[in-house]
């Protein structure tokens, strides 16, 4: 198989593996012998594979579930034969039934799929010996990047093809519900979750038992998305930690060794879900996953998906991180079947583990030519002459070398085939016409409102915003550092420093930063910034530099949505929230306000419409308690400091009030 080397200058040390593409063997062989072939992998120290009747009569008789039985038993009143009842149906209903021949039809299927859709599909092998080699010796936790419905059928063909394991998949409960093809995702090896517990004391019992019971006895590989739910946006979200509470606790607990976190980058040239995803951004309700949504959905046959690129990362060891931070010493003072809150220490830990993770996948995404268009385009919605798009394209990939961007830049390719291919393949978000390219609009079939209009051209805009996001993990620090430098009006170190620390604050929903590298994250801005020339910091100062314009221009313009995205949600709650606004009412009313700032010309920004945009600024206004939530009878309501959110607005908009205003207002 043909093997493709990367681009990366962050380190001149530093080594990416190359990438083979696993599809070019599929064109070349039979699928029907590739599906059938001799499938033996390797296991976890030998072990012999657990049949699931034998996996679920383990869980039901383990200790920690049957204290968690008895202690329903004494809350409810009802004996523990009925209780133990109910938890044999929470764990039927949930529980995988892996059969090799669902996974060889799927094998065969996915085959002929995904040489329709893709024209590569581009695995690290280093990863997967690496991966190989990890499954031997300690129990894995697969934990992939989560863009699309493909990620979990992609990550278990690959691992076919390579004759791996095959994982046990945490997936939704919304996935069982459709005909036929939920059984047989649970015949490949998905085990079904609720999407949220309550107070389920029993439901989380089962459910903890059933994974650690999995992971401690290393019969397959454990497979989940830390960030709990696909990203409509392709930027990263903030990680849930109630799984990989789960399977770091038999750690803990001295039940295992070690446990190897594996992060995996999967990405994505062209996204199945694109113009679906920026649809339910507006406020367009997802589809119900079915069987019949999933047949209509083959109209996508038909398209080009360019190619996909998945990279297994550096297995990490729990044992190595935990060192001289957690004290597990602790854990022997208790019986061990005896569920517990995690110290504080513990779950500090595990939070910084879960943002460390994503890091790691956000490092080894790949980024095709079109991310960096795209950024551009953003950055003028008005279009942009072809020549001029493609010289600033090479001076972006230039300056996301410098950042050490994982670039798949084709090789002796003329830039200007490089720039018209990657318009042919997003034909459906750019268009050229006179020379000039531009964002696509959707043909309306009859006359439209004004409202309509506004509306397709919100999704044009988020499409493409979408792609931009893949990138912005590369030149976020220095983009904050560029802001805070413009909103600081001062070339003072320390004056920089608070703004760029006001900022990190205020967008830590919308980014993965993690917690406490404030500091260490301004460094790095500064160290990027010096080394492309764009700033020089003589003594205590930070001071643009003569070249230095074009780079800070251009990452002032790529915060700029969500500056005025916050700044939006700031003056709709100042100038037109009622007193009982409900957190129900709250995205729907910010979005009506914002369709009549830009109906009235006040606004041109139209990724201020994204749902995740309004959630975020909120979940950053009730951390920075200028908005609070009460709840009344069945409803929350939010409380808004208008003084404490004119102040955030301010200096958003760079009119940044006296240090002694802004600690009275906040």
């Amino acid at each position: 198989m043909a093997s493709k080397t990367l681009y990366s200058q962050r380190d001149p040390m530093l080594k990416r593996d190359g990438f083979e593409d696993i599809l070019e063997e599929r064109r070349n062989s039979s699928d029907l012998k590739y599906a059938l072939r001799c499938y033996a992998p390797v296991l976890y120290k030998g072990v012999t594979p657990c049949k699931a009747n034998m996996l679920k009569n383990i869980v039901l008789q383990s200790d920690q579930l049957h204290y968690v039985i008895n202690q329903v038993s004494q809350e409810s009143g009802e004996a523990p034969d009925i209780i133990q009842e109910e938890a044999s149906v929470i764990l039927e209903e949930m529980a995988h039934r892996l059969q090799i021949s669902t996974v060889r039809f799927f094998a065969f299927a996915l085959s002929k799929a995904f040489k329709t859709l893709f024209q590569h599909v581009c695995v690290n092998e280093e990863g997967i010996q690496r991966l190989q080699q990890a499954i031997q010796e300690h129990p894995v936790v697969l934990l992939p990047s989560h863009r699309s419905y493909m990620d979990f059928l992609l990550m278990s063909y690959i691992l076919y093809t390579y004759d791996l394991a095959l994982p046990v998949i945490a997936a939704g409960m919304d996935f069982m519900g459709m005909k036929f093809v939920g059984e047989m995702l649970r015949m490949s090896g998905a085990f079904f979750i609720r999407r949220s517990f309550g107070g389920d004391k029993l439901y989380w019992a089962v459910f903890s038992e059933y994974v650690k019971t999995m992971l401690r006895n290393g019969f397959a590989p454990i497979e989940f998305f830390l960030e709990g739910t696909r990203s409509r946006t392709c930027k990263s979200l903030t990680p849930k930690l109630g799984l990989l509470n789960i399977v770091i606790e038999p750690f803990f607990k001295g039940e295992v060794f070690d446990v190897n976190l594996v992060p995996v980058s999967i990405s994505y040239e062209r996204i199945l879900e694109e113009s679906l995803y920026a649809r339910e951004l507006l406020g367009v309700p997802k589809p119900k996953e079915s069987t019949s949504g999933l047949l209509k959905a083959r109209r996508i046959l038909s398209e080009d998906y360019g190619s996909i690129h998945v990279y297994f990362g550096q297995p990490v060891s729990v044992r190595s991180l935990a060192q001289g931070k957690v004290n597990r010493s602790t854990y022997n003072l208790f019986p061990r079947h005896i569920p517990r809150k995690p110290m504080e220490e513990t779950q500090s830990f595990v939070n910084d583990t879960a943002y460390r993770i994503v890091r790691l996948q956000e490092d080894n995404m790949v980024l095709k030519p079109w991310v960096l268009m795209a950024s551009l385009l953003l950055q003028n919605l008005e279009g942009l002459e072809l020549s001029v798009l493609t010289e600033q394209t090479v001076w972006l990939r230039g300056l996301a070398l410098s950042y050490a961007a994982f670039l798949d830049w084709p090789d002796h390719a003329p830039t200007a085939k490089v720039v018209s291919s990657s318009l042919a393949l997003h034909r459906g978000l750019a268009c050229v016409s006179g020379g000039r390219v531009s964002l696509v609009v959707g043909e309306p079939l009859g006359p439209v409102t004004p409202e309509e209009a506004l509306f397709n051209r919100a999704v044009s805009v988020l499409s493409c915003a979408s792609y931009r996001n893949q990138v912005l993990h590369v030149f976020l620090r220095p983009a904050m550092l560029a802001v805070a430098m413009h909103t600081a009006a001062s070339s003072k170190k320390n004056e920089v420093y608070n703004c760029f620390s006001f900022l990190w604050d205020m967008f830590s929903n919308d980014f993965i930063l993690c917690p406490g590298d404030t500091v260490q994250d301004f460094e790095e801005a500064c160290y990027l910034l010096v080394k492309t020339g764009a700033v020089q910091m003589p003594q205590q100062d930070i001071v643009m530099t003569d070249i230095g314009q074009p780079t800070l221009s251009f990452f002032n313009g790529l915060l700029e949505p969500f500056l005025q995205g916050y700044q939006v949600v700031c003056r709709y709650l100042c100038e037109e929230a009622s007193e009982g606004l409900t957190e129900k009412q709250y995205i729907p009313a910010v979005r009506s306000f914002a369709v009549k700032l830009i109906l009235a010309g006040n606004l041109r920004c139209y990724e201020v419409l994204s749902s995740d945009m309004q959630k975020n600024a909120l979940a950053a206004l009730l951390r920075m308690d200028a908005v609070r939530k009460v709840k009344v009878a069945d409803q929350v309501t939010l409380i808004v400091n208008k003084m404490a959110v004119n102040s955030i607005d301010d200096i958003l908009g760079g009119k940044l009030p006296t240090q002694k205003a802004l600690l009275a207002r906040l």
